[in-house]
């Protein structure tokens, strides 16, 4: 019995072959007559890294001759008028990041598993940028993973295949890429790409996993291109609400740093951000004005040591960019995330107006002049004797991390009112908010402690005022109260938030209320005079590539 043997495979778009997929600086070379059980309509492209030394190898200062290398290939296969490329080892990064489909290896993988033996889920929220697997350790059905499928995208599944399919695939994980175990021979790949090309264009998925995907990928060219203008527009306007993330999991025990290519040489920098890639364009005497979205997809993002050596991964600029987008006379949204556009329905927006319109009302607390928000929260406090600022404290237990209560408390009626407040309306930052609005009643209802820890930060800071700040907190009586610092006009009601964080929101304000917590919106009126953004320096360290 031929055992199992894994399979990488990609789906190639249409107009790409083995003769324009790969990377132009990729190191993999083509073989020819050393494959003796070559598929016909194939090419191998195959990596053979000569052997290096370990970096350990020097740093204990080794006399013994150690060394490693990469090993690993590409095969290009037509079938049926369709290019499939299927990967051996660590070498799919060098594939062009538009040459395949995106969604070919979760739609096949929906459409193949069993949904009751399903063992893994990678799920993005996309307004955060927080990736979050789950795992089971027995064949589970998909309900039991528990995501929100409203407020997350599905980006991996593996399971066990349905029965009628278990005679050509075991296994499968999906994303983009369908990795499957099969015991296939060398001559029968085209067989086995031709019946997962017939998955992929089935929807079983619709029956088999009914609303798992509530935000639906765009593919026409011609949408596309109205929003990457849409995009291009902001770009140059060198828009806030652009952010840029990195599209997969990361180890952040390695010490991961960030470098660019594609216009001159780059800085190693801590973080990826939008201010780190319009500075290194900068330096590289590159214009924001006359950027296009072909620049975008050419310069990369690399993922370095701190050296700037030892590339872990790299990306297109393009496949970083989170962004929400509207079109004139059009009543969806769309976003951009890992270099795919999505569309949300109009009845979904409808859904989230309805729920967060009400609970959007005027702020009773200062218009801010500040540009720091712990220099706002003592601001508002010193101006109204009912206010206490409770910025930077904790009311987390036995060691946990730092939970603030709130950065401003007050007492209306019979509740404690706990308001986090926000300078920015950009999706990351405002999903962290309500997060946190949600996991301080959470504490402060469930744990005594937690509570006692606030009465004595009231006590201190209330000059005898005590009872009364205190009576809310020991009925464990609260309303909650995100009060966004902003220009926008606040009669945008909710649509003033990105997409993602309006969905946030509502799962958060869902989750208070059952916790018997009141929830409001405000807004409050930045007129702080603006600035130019204030870039914290770094050491200069020049990286070892270059465009």
């Amino acid at each position: 019995m031929v055992s199992s043997r894994p399979f990488s495979i990609y789906l190639l778009k249409d107009g790409w072959d083995a003769s324009n997929a790969l990377r132009p600086d990729t190191v993999l070379e083509e073989v020819d007559d050393d494959a003796a059980t070559l598929p016909e309509n194939a090419a191998l492209f195959v990596l053979d890294s000569p052997p290096r030394p370990p970096w350990w190898k020097s740093y204990f200062a080794i006399d013994a001759d150690l060394t490693q290398s990469l090993k690993g290939a590409i095969l290009f296969l037509e079938v049926d008028e369709r290019v499939f490329a299927i990967t051996f080892g660590h070498v799919a990064h060098n594939l062009e990041d538009a040459s395949y489909e995106y969604d070919f290896g979760l739609r096949t993988s929906m459409n193949a598993l069993d949904p009751d033996k399903i063992k893994n889920t990678d799920v993005l929220e996309p307004g955060s940028a927080r990736r979050q697997r789950t795992q089971l350790s027995v064949d589970s059905d998909i309900a039991l993973f528990d995501f929100d499928r409203d407020a997350t995208i599905l980006k991996s599944l593996t399971g066990k295949v349905r029965s009628d399919l278990k005679d050509l695939i075991k296994h499968a994980t999906g994303s983009a890429n369908l990795k499957i175990s099969s015991a296939v021979k060398p001559p029968d790949l085209p067989d086995l790409c031709a019946s997962v090309y017939e998955l992929y264009c089935g929807d079983q998925y619709k029956e088999s996993f009914p609303e798992i995907q509530n935000i639906a990928p765009i593919k026409d060219p011609t949408l596309i291109g109205k929003l990457d203008k849409v995009l291009i527009d902001q770009m140059r306007a060198k828009s806030t609400d652009i952010e840029l993330s990195i599209p997969e999991m990361i180890d952040y025990a390695s010490n991961t740093y960030i470098s660019f290519t594609g216009v001159g040489l780059s800085k190693v920098y801590d973080d990826l951000s939008l201010v780190s890639y319009l500075q290194y364009l900068q330096e590289n005497k590159f214009s924001i004005d006359k950027i296009v979205v072909a620049d975008l997809k050419h310069q990369t993002v690399h993922m370095v040591d701190q050296e700037g050596g030892s590339n872990w991964g790299r990306f297109s600029v393009y496949k970083t960019i989170l962004f929400d987008a509207s079109l004139p006379r059009d009543t969806y949204a769309y976003h951009l995330m890992e270099g795919d556009w999505y569309r949300i329905e109009a009845d979904y927006l409808k859904k989230l107006r309805d729920y967060l319109d009400p609970i959007c009302t005027s702020a009773p607390l200062p218009d801010c002049d500040k540009h720091r928000e712990d220099e706002y929260n003592e601001m508002a406090a010193e101006s109204d004797a009912d206010l206490l600022c409770l910025d930077k404290t904790n009311i987390s237990i036995r060691k946990q991390a730092q939970v603030e209560p709130c950065d401003l408390f007050r007492v209306d009626g019979d509740r404690a009112v706990l308001y986090h407040i926000k300078i920015s309306t950009r999706s990351s930052s405002l999903s962290h908010l309500f997060n946190q609005g949600a996991n301080s009643v959470e504490l402060l209802r469930s744990e005594g402690k937690a509570r006692e820890k606030l009465i004595e930060i009231l006590e201190g800071k209330s000059d005898g005022r005590a009872l009364g700040f205190v009576d809310p907190v020991n009925r464990k009586s609260f309303k909650v109260v995100f009060g966004i610092i902003t220009r926008k006009d606040p009669s945008g009601m909710s649509r003033n938030l990105p997409l993602f964080s309006r969905i946030s929101l509502m799962r958060n304000v869902k989750y208070l209320r059952l916790m018997d917590a009141e929830v409001e919106l405000h807004f409050i009126p930045d007129v702080s005079v603006t600035r130019a953004p204030k870039v914290k320096p770094k050491k200069p360290r020049k990286s070892k590539v270059s465009s």
